[in-house]
């Protein structure tokens, strides 16, 4: 099979130094590294055409598959315990109806194996990316002038949300505010939203009193009924917030429109996929790009290499098994956790990833498709020097290899020329 990206070269040291300089300056990127390791690439990951239209509609269309699945799984309370939540957080999700949703995101994260696409999973709960997708994607645009990038998913987010609330009114950018990498997500969204003209502000989940389903805001600072919310704070976290603070509104009975309502953790669970045939919302593109998926008790994952295990509410790679890439220490810590607590993890069958060669030496990337409102709207690269996506992750630009298009990054068809212009289009 051909390989979906393109050579490219790397930076030299003054530009590289040079672009980390302007990420943190220009983009208000604080973290270019992370333990004295640089986490910002040096190269792009150029992608052709038909590769970044493929994931693109394969993004599409997994966004739809997860959104009914969502609905089912919040009308079969039944099923929750199975996901591996905690049980205050099933008891809120059986509060009352779904809370109102706005701008709904998703991030698939797709690798080039052996056998084709796959993905390893979809960050359906709280997506990250949003600065480097926008920020990293224009500065390295400046040195490979004959690519462009595939779309600003956090211009389309914002614009997403502006759209559906009242002018006059207060967007919340609800965040860990104590995380450098949240803070700086939702400062930059926030001068997205002054761009335009709308008022955001940035909180923590406990800044937010509720009133009858409805979110408000009664300090100094801001006072009032919010238009929406935009969260980056994982849901299961919510549940760690004091009663007081009225956390379970997240998950059930809001008005107040969130982006995303806390019940997307019923498929940000990696433990979903094992309902799949109990579930009758068609799932066609899942069973098709995520590996099989089992209950760990089900497999022999400790002396079978070709199972990798995950724990069902990890991110960023946290906490992922894979023997033999994974360090020793780390392998026996993740095993026993597995062990002692299967509920609450998944085996998931290996695939093969493929390289990218780079003047810097092989990489394994991960590209993180960006999907709002169903819409594919721009990528988040990632690239490791193993086949292991975590934290130590380098960080890296997503291009697509054609000629800068007129409204049109996904290559064909007039539905990928309206979804790229909206896209493309700046705030």
């Amino acid at each position: 099979m051909t390989a979906p990206w393109m050579p490219v070269r790397s930076l030299d040291e003054a530009e590289r130094r040079t672009l980390r300089r302007r990420m943190i300056f220009e983009h208000g990127k604080f973290d270019p590294r992370v333990g004295d390791v640089e986490v910002i690439a040096p190269f792009p990951i150029i992608l052709r055409p038909e590769a970044w239209s493929e994931i693109a509609d394969a993004a599409e269309a997994l966004a739809a598959e997860a959104m009914a699945a969502e609905q089912e799984l919040m009308d079969r309370p039944e099923l929750h315990r199975s996901l591996g939540l905690p049980r205050s957080i099933r008891a809120a999700l059986r509060r009352g109806d779904a809370p109102v949703s706005i701008a709904r995101q998703i991030r698939f994260d797709f690798h080039w194996t052996t056998e084709g696409w796959r993905i390893s999973e979809a960050n359906t709960d709280v997506p990250g990316g949003y600065l480097e997708a926008e920020g990293l994607s224009r500065l390295m645009v400046e040195h490979h002038s004959d690519f462009h990038p595939c779309g600003d998913p956090m211009a389309a987010l914002v614009r997403s949300v502006a759209a559906g609330t009242d002018p006059d009114s207060v967007i919340a950018l609800v965040h860990a505010t104590a995380y450098t990498d949240d803070r700086q997500t939702m400062a930059a969204m926030q001068r997205r939203f002054e761009v335009i003209g709308r008022r955001a502000v940035l909180i923590a989940p406990d800044h937010v009193t509720w009133r009858s389903g409805r979110a408000r805001l009664d300090h100094a600072w801001a006072d009032g009924d919010m238009g929406a919310m935009i969260r980056f704070f994982p849901a299961e976290w919510l549940a760690n917030l004091p009663r007081r603070t009225g956390w379970r509104h997240f998950f059930a009975g809001s008005t107040t429109p969130q982006s995303n309502p806390a019940c997307a953790l019923l498929t940000q669970s990696k433990r979903w996929s094992l309902l799949t045939d109990r579930l009758r919302a068609p799932l066609e593109h899942w069973r098709t790009f995520l590996p099989e998926t089992r209950d760990p008790r089900e497999v022999a994952w400790k002396r079978d290499e070709g199972w990798v295990i995950k724990p069902a509410l990890g991110r960023v790679g946290d906490g992922v098994g894979i023997r033999g890439v994974t360090p020793e220490k780390d392998w026996r810590r993740i095993a026993r956790a597995c062990s002692w607590f299967p509920g609450h993890w998944v085996a998931q069958r290996r695939f093969q990833s493929a390289p990218m060669e780079t003047d810097d030496g092989p990489v394994y990337p991960c590209i993180g498709v960006f999907a709002i409102d169903g819409r594919a709207c721009g990528a988040y690269g990632r690239v490791s020097r193993m086949p292991l996506i975590d934290q130590h992750a380098m960080e890296a630009a997503v291009l697509v290899a054609a000629p800068r298009p007129v409204g049109d990054s996904r290559g064909s068809g007039a539905r990928g020329k309206e979804a790229a212009h909206a896209a493309a289009r700046p705030v």
